[in-house]
């Protein structure tokens, strides 16, 4: 079987040193602060710097990455005598999964003697991640990159994403809610319970009163939908809040007598449309 590499992006908000140890390679999204010329790769600032900037006021925008640069990478590999697999960031959230689809495309017709495919993930931050290191286990267990691909694909729509916000101010600077949304649910300490839907859009499902109602809930629907649980790893990604992310282990200890195997930061790509604070748990679920 023709040896193939597992390629992601940054969007997984998984460490670095993590994915060289599954043997994943990553490209990554870049931002800049509105204002400034300087553009950053997602790891370039430490996230508790990161969000330090956004606490003291400082916006963020991100960039997807390109089809060039994508070419660039996957061509490595080819040349390398290897197939690749990209799985990518979530078409509904960001167009760079159509750029390497396209790259893919076109070193394909470079390279017809080789395999190169593209898996649109469908997840985000460390769901994408989970779904990365799922596919990493398939290939350790033999899986041909084209088994690995059809796994990917049955097993996204698997992959939960519920988080919440500490405050909806930096879901409105990103056009998520309205201005006066925003000024409600903060006067009146709304928190939405969201989750990335089946077609990899953002979308909030509940609004609760109070932060530990909002993490309270998040650990339930673990308990409410997780599938075979124990038998997948669960992992909390956060936005410099450790307090919270205490609070959400301890819940889900409590409620489901279940351990988090990785808890990782929020990114600055993701983390520039989702502000400090936030707090999100991804598993696999029935749906």
């Amino acid at each position: 079987m023709q040896d193939y590499t597992i390629y992601t992006d940054s969007a997984c908000d998984t460490p670095a040193e993590v994915l060289k140890s599954w043997g994943v390679k990553s490209a990554d999204l870049t931002f800049h602060f509105i204002g400034e010329a300087v553009q950053y790769d997602n790891d370039a600032i430490p996230p508790k710097e990161f969000y330090a900037y956004m606490r003291q006021g400082k916006t963020a925008q991100t960039a997807a990455i390109n089809i060039e640069t994508f070419k660039d990478r996957f061509r490595r590999e080819v040349e390398a005598g290897k197939d690749v697999l990209y799985l990518g960031f979530s078409s509904g959230l960001s167009s760079t999964y159509n750029a390497g689809r396209m790259a893919v495309e076109e070193l394909s017709a470079e390279y017809p003697d080789r395999k190169l495919m593209a898996v649109d993930t469908l997840c985000a931050s460390t769901g994408q991640g989970l779904l990365v290191y799922l596919v990493k286990c398939q290939k350790e267990k033999g899986a041909s990159i084209e088994e690995a691909a059809s796994y990917a694909e049955d097993m996204r729509l698997k992959i939960c994403h519920w988080f919440t916000v500490d405050t909806l101010e930096y879901l409105k600077r990103g056009g998520r809610v309205s201005a006066t949304t925003a000024w409600i649910g903060d006067t009146l300490n709304i928190k939405p319970l969201m989750h990335v839907d089946n077609e990899g859009h953002l979308v909030s499902v509940k609004n609760v009163r109070g932060r530990k109602n909002a993490i309270n809930g998040i650990a339930k629907k673990l308990k409410e939908t997780a599938l075979d649980l124990g038998k997948y790893p669960i992992y909390i990604c956060n936005s410099d809040c450790q307090d919270t992310v205490d609070l959400l282990t301890e819940s889900i200890k409590a409620l489901c007598g279940a351990n988090v195997e990785m808890i990782t930061d929020i990114g600055p790509v993701i983390g520039a449309h989702t502000g400090p604070g936030t707090v999100a748990l991804f598993f696999v679920g029935k749906e």
